[in-house]
């Protein structure tokens, strides 16, 4: 049975995270292609984005690693396999953003993949090629983007996997965590879990007021 219409006659707008649901994350493949184990962390291991980003840009200067590096990992990566597929499915319902906390300077060969959607995010700050800073676009910026399409009369779906998107998820209308960790899952229990694309279709589905013609 549907749970009841959380929409209550408004519009649909869909906020997805990237990496981790619709691509694999970008810096466990640099982490992968240079063999610095350093760069694994994510925001699935780590809470505190700063504190995250801090690390990785001291790794990279570590080893001189510098941008073209890391678009060139960037450049041979693919959206997961049924990436694109789902996300054509939800733009075939409803408008659909994608939040991330990536960057500009990384994310365009991905965003072609994916058929060029919405993309919020940040930029990194360089000096020359080398990766010296970053600048967001603004603080918790995810959760603030759901509150503000709330504000503008959207009834807001909103998918995630790692710690950086639980704010954005208890703050949708619905919020799905798309294979998640476990120790993230065991922290936000109230949250539905999809460990697949097929799962996070049907608990879409399943949410009243979402098939409505917009």
């Amino acid at each position: 049975m549907k749970a009841s219409d959380v929409s209550q006659g408004r519009p649909w707008i869909a906020c997805l995270d990237l990496e981790g649901v619709l691509v694999p994350e970008i810096w466990i493949n640099v982490a992968e292609r240079t063999g610095i184990d350093e760069l694994r962390l994510t925001t699935r291991d780590l809470a505190d984005y700063d504190q995250l980003m801090r690390h990785r840009f001291k790794v990279l200067e570590e080893h001189g690693l510098r941008l073209g590096d890391i678009t060139d990992v960037i450049a041979t990566m693919e959206p997961y396999p049924g990436a694109v597929e789902f996300l054509d499915w939800l733009r075939g319902h409803h408008q659909v953003v994608i939040l991330s906390d990536t960057f500009a300077e990384f994310a365009m060969p991905l965003m072609l993949q994916l058929g060029r959607p919405t993309l919020f995010c940040h930029n990194v700050v360089l000096d020359g090629d080398r990766l010296v800073d970053y600048r967001l676009r603004l603080p918790d910026q995810k959760r603030a983007s759901v509150e503000a399409f709330g504000s503008l009369g959207f009834a807001t779906f909103a998918m995630g996997d790692s710690f950086n998107d639980t704010a954005m998820l208890m703050a949708a209308d619905v919020g799905v965590l798309y294979c998640p960790p476990s120790h993230v899952a065991a922290q936000f229990p109230t949250l539905p879990v999809a460990m697949d694309y097929d799962e996070a279709r049907a608990i879409i589905t399943d949410t009243e007021g979402w098939n409505r013609p917009q």
